[in-house]
């Protein structure tokens, strides 16, 4: 019931995730549609709605701008790669090889940023949903025509009829900041590791079948998608296979008895891709249920639909899953300890930026907090997701568990007071006050004071420490008020952050 409530409960700041699930219902919708309307295959429409699928899902840049220019790179990169595979369709060895090198150049692609994570995702996809559909080069004109026509379509409803993003909406996806080079770079060990265990689920999942094998390998590249350390990966694995059971489960009752009729099956599509977008900033695992009936539906509009097929998806699922905790287990693994530093350091940076930026429009500048505001939402979230394999339920081990959610809900209330600071910043009618500068500069030096040296806190707790005077007048000032919340967040904040290499936040 937990899970269900964190879905459907769960804030929807500007209705984001309501409206990015109805788009992409509307952009899919129209790019199956328009593909019908040409007269195009049911291979070539399910291509080209994949393709749209892909396109309002993966790209994430933080302007429309960028998140333009790459939907328009899009075709660049998958066109060739659906070549590659239908050309090497009849050759399993370089099939094979090629696919593994898509899986390292994907995972190795995100130091780039949300443009690389999203045209790695594409080009995997791309690879993925040529053997999901056994295409061969006689296929290709027309579906170059279906990818290019839905890309077109969704475009068309992002850009133009459905833009609600602005400047700072949109998610950014990256990997944690940390320095290095060669294999002590984050996203260089990703690879390697999804090669790894891409390769091993591959080996398994065709003898399981020589002809659904490649379901092995997307398990494993869906698990590293969006994932840096060894803990978040085991967290996002248990859940890849939680939703695949209840989707098989749903497919069993729902898909299998409607043999593919056309009508039923698409409005249940649509509402399987609502659930996809819907879901998935907040449960990996119901987003995986979605996505494990559509591919069940999709199988029956295909006519290969049976119960046998969703029991394959099933094992070919845990074939994969095993594939990523082995590599991410035994091929240079990164710790969430370390993993989980970095995003929380980059949270408490964001903090201190919001409430300087917003003294600063207080006093009359030309500043805007909402930016650094979206900056540490999304950070918040990366810590979340760093943090979930402490807080899991299956977890033992009680101390980090308790350590982690301080970590949690303190970090949460100083992104409470920091949006409230901003709303108030933001009333053309306040005033500056002095007090509002002097409890900015503690704030600047307590995050200064944690992110120098978290084991600090008493240190941090000085440097944050109001006068009582300025405690009392808080009540008559607003934006007084959230900075002192703010400063008791910080010093709160200090003591689970004493965690250092070894102790209870630290190595997972």
């Amino acid at each position: 019931m937990s899970v269900v409530k964190r879905v459907f409960v769960a804030p929807d700041p500007g209705r984001l995730r309501l409206r990015a699930a109805m788009r992409a219902v509307l952009g899919i919708g129209l790019a199956v549609v328009a593909c019908g309307a040409v007269g195009h295959s049911l291979v070539a429409a399910i291509t080209g709605g994949l393709a749209a699928l892909l396109a309002l899902f993966t790209v994430t840049d933080p302007s429309v701008r960028s998140q333009a220019v790459t939907t328009a790179l899009l075709p660049v990169v998958g066109l060739p790669v659906f070549a590659l595979a239908a050309v090497l369709h009849g050759h399993p060895w370089a099939r094979d090889l090629a696919f593994l090198a898509i899986v390292g150049g994907g995972v190795f692609a995100r130091r780039w940023g949300p443009r690389g994570h999203a045209l790695g995702v594409f080009a995997f996809m791309a690879f993925f949903v040529a053997q999901f559909l056994h295409m061969v080069p006689s296929q290709l004109p027309e579906l170059y025509v279906a990818v290019l026509l839905s890309l077109a379509m969704a475009a068309a409803v992002r850009f133009g009829a459905w833009c609600y993003e602005r400047r700072h909406s949109a998610p950014v996806v990256m990997t944690a900041p940390a320095p290095g080079r060669g294999l002590y770079r984050a996203t260089t060990r990703q690879a390697v590791q999804a090669v790894v265990g891409a390769g091993f689920a591959l080996a398994v999942g065709q003898l399981l079948s020589p002809d659904r094998w490649y379901w092995a390998v997307g398990a494993t590249w869906w698990i590293f998608v969006n994932t840096t350390s060894r803990g978040e990966t085991l967290v996002r694995g248990f859940r890849r296979v939680l939703g695949t059971v209840i989707g098989v489960g749903i497919g069993l009752a729902v898909a299998v008895p409607l043999h593919g009729a056309p009508v039923p099956t698409a409005v249940l599509i649509a509402l399987c891709v609502f659930g996809i977008f819907y879901t998935a900033a907040v449960s990996y695992t119901w987003m995986m249920l979605a996505v494990t009936v559509m591919a069940s539906l999709l199988y029956g509009l295909l006519g290969v639909l049976n119960t046998d097929l969703l029991a394959l998806r099933f094992f070919e699922t845990g074939v994969g899953m095993t594939g990523s905790v082995l590599a991410v287990l035994l091929v240079l693994p990164i710790t969430t300890h370390a993993t989980t530093d970095a995003w929380v350091r980059h949270a408490l940076h964001s903090v201190r930026a919001s409430a300087a930026t917003a003294a600063a429009r207080l006093a009359g500048a030309d500043a805007d907090p909402l930016p650094h505001i979206a900056e540490l939402e999304f950070t918040l979230n990366k810590v979340r997701l760093s943090l979930a394999p402490l807080v899991h339920p299956l977890n033992p081990l009680r101390a980090r568990k308790a350590r982690a959610r301080q970590v949690l809900a303190y970090l949460d209330d100083c992104a409470r007071q920091a949006h409230q600071l901003a709303a108030i910043a933001a009333d053309a009618e306040a005033s500056h006050d002095q007090r509002l500068t002097a409890a900015c500069e503690r704030v600047e030096a307590a995050v200064a004071v944690l992110v120098s040296s978290p084991s600090t806190a008493d240190s941090a707790a000085r440097a944050v420490a109001p006068e009582h005077k300025d405690a009392t007048a808080a009540a008559e000032h607003p934006a007084l008020a959230h900075l002192h919340a703010l400063e008791r967040a910080l010093v709160g904040l200090g003591r689970p952050l004493q965690a250092a290499p070894g102790s209870p936040l630290a190595d997972a």
